[in-house]
């Protein structure tokens, strides 16, 4: 059996069906679902279906390199977020890329402007596929280019802290 990909409480993903590279996201079992900071969101007609088009801003604190998206509506849901409200946001089903990895993920899409992160991802997201280190960070790399994951025995216990400190710098 192998060991479990270990994922750290933030990572650089990647959305290729809505042609964002990379985003910073949060890795939050105490959400249930996954949500990405999205603006101007606008229901039209998609086929005869109902799609949705936003726009999102990718870096954190940063108007630059917005990326234009529409997807398919998938749902519509009630969420209660981290301020206690509920809100009705739009859901869209989306291929996440991260350490050599893809899935797809039901992701709703909401201001996050306030927020620390542009995406959450939320355990129904994870379950069965990683283990989280609440402890450490970017596991992928920095990039998403660069996206290897590690596992449970990359790293081990008995392992010097500078090889720990090393692996966890990235560098």
């Amino acid at each position: 059996m192998k060991p479990p990909l270990v994922i750290g409480w933030r990572e650089w993903i990647e959305l290729p069906e809505l042609e964002v590279a990379r985003v910073k996201v949060k890795v939050d079992t105490g959400a249930r679902s996954s949500s990405l900071h999205a603006e101007k969101i606008e229901l039209f007609q998609l086929r005869g279906d109902i799609g949705v088009r936003f726009i999102v801003f990718p870096l954190q604190r940063s108007r630059l390199r917005p990326v234009a998206c529409q997807a398919p509506l998938y749902d519509e849901r009630y969420v209660k977020s981290s301020n206690g409200s509920r809100e009705l946001r739009p859901v869209i089903r989306t291929a996440v890329r991260w350490g050599g990895q893809v899935w797809e993920v039901d992701v709703t899409l909401t201001s996050r402007d306030l927020m620390g992160f542009r995406m959450l991802l939320g355990r129904e997201a994870i379950r069965r596929r990683f283990l989280v280190d609440t402890g450490r960070s970017y596991f992928g790399g920095r990039a998403v280019a660069a996206a290897v994951p590690q596992t449970l025995s990359s790293v081990p216990a008995s392992a010097p802290a500078s090889v720990k400190k090393k692996r966890r710098s990235g560098g």
